[in-house]
């Protein structure tokens, strides 16, 4: 055996025994992929339970609301996301000015804050009640009933454009630096200037990262739920959260998600043609040698620059420590189990997704086939998908397993033995592990990436089998993209809050959770202390993609 390897035998087609271990690695993969699939195909199955009347009632009422603001909210956040993360991305990529080298990774801040934690932010200043109004009728000597409305189009547009930018600055921002200077100065050399070589030139050699960065800008928010929700606007996922637990309609809400769920698979073949038709180029180091600016253009550019800062992350940040220290009296006992809630979910996730995604990175690399590499899209496809979408397929997968076991039991020993998957943390864990592998994946495929095969061939050629070369080997080299995923799936499952908002047990709660209770009712204050502990953890990733960035 160890001389067939020496002598150039494919190590995949060889193992202990005779035996191959490509289909143990290929069928792992694709029962990965296939858990991942169950909960989508059960929602579309929905509709085999189609209610007229209810949807008629539904199309007369909220349905055009509902596709309506989507509609607005998409279009405003690729607007808001593009004339933020685009600029941005060049300025601190392409120029020289005061504050660049701190606004470079500075302005990735706002990925620490989530959209509802911004949100609730922005209403409990700007409200009626707020600060804001308050000081203006104060100032202007207005009747205490003038008011403006905050709650609107532009205001969600607002909060989520601040909070989703960064994703299109960091992706065009590598596009930048990619370039380099030779094909800006270039198009300068022909005679065109500064505006004119930068959208004729740079602009269209950075298009594939722009479009990057927007898709996973537009993905997040049509899964939003709770930034929506602070500011009372409708869309698919409030509308999912009503039909279940408004009206305990758990058909209609699979419909529902069932046409988010379109929208999103429609968003990913579009974004998959564009890329499809666009590659990354690199020119060489020239972007190291960047375009100096003085006088107006250097103010304006760190006006700009540090103005986003400022509105996106340090007013809301210092906003959120005010209120944190007037409520400091309420954080009592049940704060702790809050996070050990929150924590214990977020480690338990984070195994979970991580051994699935060491599975389908491994397979893929050294025992991918077609099927494999199939199987990997759709496994690091839920990403993509919102919480409320992937907790309504998880629910309803769930309760018919419980009922057609419970249904056998009965049979069998004539005792009603109830539900025991649907309602536990089962149904959590299914959720995000579907939501989040694509996280998880991401860095142990980086990591496995490094690892030349010779360094398998070599193991295997001392004797060492299939598992203990795995074991011995692999996992201790890749110790730092394991723990990278794990870090991030954390993070991710922390701050989530439609899945457990929908599916979380009797008892217990969240931090996101404690923050929508609160929020509901209006209590911005209140709501500080839990959203410090969310941004504190929040940070564990920015500093993790700074880092990444920077090299």
């Amino acid at each position: 055996m160890p001389g067939s390897l020496a002598t150039g035998l494919d190590p995949r087609s060889v193992a202990r025994g005779g035996q191959s271990p490509d289909r143990a690695w290929r069928w792992a993969a694709r029962l990965l992929a296939v858990s991942v699939l169950v909960p989508l195909a059960v929602i579309l199955g929905s509709w085999l339970h189609f209610d007229a009347e209810i949807w008629q009632h539904l199309g007369s009422t909220i349905l055009p609301t509902l596709a309506a603001n989507t509609a607005w909210l998409i279009v405003g956040v690729a607007i808001g996301s593009l004339l933020l993360g685009v600029p941005l991305a060049w300025l601190t990529a392409m120029c020289e000015f005061p504050g660049r080298r701190f606004l470079d990774w500075a302005l990735m801040l706002p990925f620490a804050l989530p959209a509802y934690v911004l949100a609730f932010v922005f209403v409990g200043v700007f409200d009626f009640s707020g600060p804001v109004q308050g000081g203006i009728r104060s100032l202007f000597g207005l009747p205490p009933a003038w008011s403006f409305e905050v709650r609107n189009t532009f205001g969600v547009v607002a909060v989520m454009t601040l909070v989703l930018y960064p994703y299109v600055y960091m992706l065009a921002r590598v596009s930048f630096l990619g370039q380099g200077q030779s094909a800006y100065e270039a198009g300068r050399s022909l005679g065109l200037g500064p505006w004119a070589a930068f959208v004729r030139v740079s602009l269209p050699m950075a298009r594939p990262g722009i479009i990057a960065g927007l898709s996973l800008a537009l993905m997040e928010a049509l899964a939003d739920f709770g930034a929506v929700s602070v500011f009372n606007y409708d869309t698919f996922t409030t509308a999912i959260y009503k039909s279940w637990f408004g009206f305990f309609d758990l058909q209609s809400a699979a419909q529902l998600a069932s046409i988010l769920l379109t929208l999103v698979l429609v968003a990913l073949v579009i974004e998959r043609r564009f890329r499809d038709r666009a590659r990354f180029v690199e020119t060489g180091r020239g972007g190291r040698r960047r375009i100096p600016l003085s006088g107006g253009s250097a103010l304006a550019a760190a006006v700009f620059g540090w103005g986003v800062l400022f509105a996106a992350f340090v007013a809301p940040v210092a906003q959120l420590l005010s209120w944190a220290w007037e409520t400091r009296a309420s954080l009592d006992a049940r704060y702790f189990g809050l996070f050990v809630h929150t924590l214990s979910l977020g480690v338990m996730a984070g195994l979970l997704t991580v051994v699935a995604a060491f599975v389908l990175a491994y397979a893929n690399r050294y025992h991918g086939d077609r099927s494999t590499a199939f199987s990997v899209r759709v496994g690091t496809l839920g990403y993509a998908l919102p919480g409320s979408v992937l907790a309504v397929g998880v629910m309803l997968s769930l309760t018919w397993i419980d009922n057609r076991v419970a249904d056998g039991l009965e049979w069998l020993t004539g005792r009603d033995v109830g539900l025991f998957l649907s309602g536990t943390v089962i149904a959590l864990l299914m959720a995000y592990f579907a939501r989040f592998l694509a996280v998880a994946y991401g860095p142990v495929e980086s990591g496995l990436e490094r690892i030349r095969p010779s360094v398998r061939d070599a193991a295997r050629s001392l004797g060492a089998g299939q598992w203990e070369t795995v074991w011995r080997v692999y996992l201790p080299m890749l110790r730092p993209g394991l723990l990278t995923a794990l870090l991030l799936v954390l993070v991710d499952v922390m701050k989530e809050m439609p899945a457990t908002l929908l599916l979380r047990p009797f008892g217990w709660d969240t931090l996101a959770v404690r923050i929508y209770e609160l929020t509901s009712e209006g209590e911005w204050e209140r709501a500080a202390l839990p959203a410090v502990a969310l941004l504190l953890v929040g940070l564990v990733p920015v500093i993790l993609l700074v880092r990444r960035s920077a090299r």
